[in-house]
Order: structure tokens, then C-alpha cells, then sequence
């Protein structure tokens, strides 16, 4: 028979003891994917509207989904699909991103070819409207494209791409459901419901390639990150995330329709797509405020 002195077991239950704490709370602080999603469905169901997630983290593959195959109108997340087939087409050296172009603000309607323009006091930019008239390098129009919305530079970029080979870009891409059908402000498309319309997994499957360097190509995808980065608006995604979290994403709002979706990049590296998309909103503000709540808590759960 083998005695034990007291000290002995004392030491052995403090280091059983201590251990099981440990244990306790690092399983306390990583929350499961499970209670992840109670947390955002908690927090988004305060909000009158309806609601997709798509999260996929690039390093476990783990993903949380809600709503991710409902639609929505795109609003100007598909300002980022039109931004791919540039980059596209520019490989295929059917133009420059150097190329000059010149600003107009006249454009057809899918509907019948009839002629349509934009109005300033409609558009986030105003500054190019100034410009009509002039040229400049597509490259530029392309990033007032991402960083401000510019509508108008939207239009001559599409109109310079064709709105069909974005969508079919994105069917290759294995994006099956996003609809890039025309310019902005086509009033007579609107009224018959040609509408550009995602879904929050398209959009999670298209920043996916791009932060894998597979978005057309690596320098490519990383130069299209590099204008993603400069985006100016950010009550979404990057509101409540700490100052050294980078966010490369693209936003889109119209009435009672509030959107973002892009790359989430940690100092440690680490990198993770997120696409919040609302629509049906009785209170835009509030429903901002919940969604970068529910960016918050995911960028919680990858960092704890």
C-alpha cells in the first residue's frame, strides 16, 4: 500500500482545482458558435426589418449564416462585382485602368434605350458633376465607385463593362444568385422591378476570393482591397471594432435598406469575410447601430 503525505494531496487538489478553473473559463470565454448566433438573432430581433449574416472565417473555414439565400436589393454593395469586372477586362486587355473617360451624365434604360440622367443632389458625390464634360482616368472613377458611391461614375463604368458580363463574372465566381442588371437611377427598369439585387452568401463567396488572391488575380485582388480600404463610410462593420482592425468592405443604402460586406483584417493577420445586409427598416439609425453590434460581437468571438 502507498501512503500520501497531506501536503502532498493538498497540492495535488490545489493543482486539480486550479486546472478546472482554467478549463472553466477558457471554455466560459470562447463562446460556441451556437451562442454566437442566439446573440446576433437576440440583438438583431430588437429591430423591425429583416435581416441576413453570412461570416466565414478564412482561416478555420468555421461560417454562421442567416438568411444568407434570401434576397435583397443590392443597393451599392454591387458596385464591388461591377469593380471585379473592370480588373476582369483590364487583364484581358480590352482597356487600361489608365485609359481616360469622359464624364457625361446621359445614359439608356434597359427598358427601351430612352435616355436618362442623374442628379447631383441624389448622389454622394457631387464633385464630379462639376466634371461633366472632361475626362478622367478610369482607375479614378473606379475608386469614387468604392470610396464615396459615386453614382455617376458607377454608370460610366457600367455602361463601359456591360452590366451582363459583371453578373456572368459572378456566376463563374459561384455567386449564383447576385443580379447586376443596370446602371443607377433607371427609373422606367425600377418601375418594372429590374432591380440589382445579392444575397449575403454571393457577396461573402466574392470577398472570399478576393482575400485569397483569387479575384481575377493576386495583384488584382490586393490592389481592389487596397481602394476597399479607403471606404468612407463605416457605421457598419468597422463602428465598434478597435482602431488596428482593418475593414476593406463596400456599403449600400437606400430607404429602408442598409447594407455592408467585406474583409475584416486582424493585427495578428488573421482575416475574416463579413456581410450584413438589411432590409424593410422602420428605423435606419437603430438597425445601423445593431448591426455593427453584431459585427462586434463576431470580431468577440474570432479574437477570444
Amino acid at each position: 500500500m502507498v501512503f500520501c503525505c497531506p501536503k502532498a494531496r493538498r497540492r495535488g487538489f490545489l493543482a486539480l482545482f486550479f486546472l478546472l478553473i482554467s478549463f472553466s473559463s477558457f471554455s466560459q470565454s470562447k463562446p460556441s458558435l451556437k451562442k454566437l448566433r442566439h446573440q446576433i438573432e437576440r440583438e438583431l430581433s430588437q429591430q423591425p426589418g429583416t435581416f441576413a449574416v453570412a461570416f466565414r472565417d478564412l482561416k478555420t473555414g468555421q461560417e454562421l449564416l442567416i438568411r444568407e439565400h434570401e434576397n435583397f436589393h443590392a443597393a451599392s454593395t454591387m458596385k464591388t462585382p461591377v469593380m471585379i469586372e473592370v480588373y476582369k477586362q483590364a487583364a484581358q486587355a480590352r482597356f487600361a485602368l489608365s485609359d481616360s473617360m469622359l464624364i457625361k451624365n446621359e445614359f439608356k434604360s434597359i427598358v427601351d434605350g430612352s435616355p436618362y440622367s442623374l442628379n447631383a443632389s441624389d448622389d454622394s458625390d457631387t464633385l464630379i458633376y462639376t466634371r461633366i464634360g472632361t475626362k478622367r482616368p478610369l482607375s479614378a472613377l473606379v475608386y469614387d465607385m468604392i470610396i464615396v458611391s459615386s453614382n455617376l461614375a458607377t454608370n460610366l463604368v457600367i455602361e463601359l463593362v456591360d452590366a451582363r458580363k459583371v453578373t456572368q463574372t459572378m456566376r463563374d465566381f459561384g455567386a449564383k444568385n447576385i443580379q447586376v442588371r443596370r446602371g443607377v437611377e433607371d427609373k422606367k427598369a425600377f418601375d418594372q422591378g429590374l432591380n440589382n439585387t445579392t444575397t449575403a452568401y454571393d457577396l461573402m463567396v466574392i470577398f472570399d476570393k478576393m482575400a485569397s488572391g483569387k479575384a481575377v488575380s493576386p495583384e488584382a485582388s490586393a490592389d481592389m482591397i487596397r481602394i476597399l480600404l479607403d471606404q468612407r463610410f463605416n457605421t457598419v462593420i468597422p463602428a465598434q471594432l478597435p482602431k488596428d482592425v482593418k475593414v476593406a468592405h463596400k456599403t449600400g443604402s437606400i430607404a429602408g435598406v442598409h447594407h455592408d460586406s467585406g474583409i475584416v483584417m486582424l493585427p495578428d493577420g488573421r482575416k475574416y469575410v463579413l456581410v450584413l445586409l438589411g432590409k424593410d427598416l422602420n428605423d435606419e439609425s437603430a438597425a445601423v447601430r445593431s448591426m455593427a453590434t453584431v459585427s462586434r460581437l463576431i470580431y468577440d468571438y474570432v479574437t477570444h
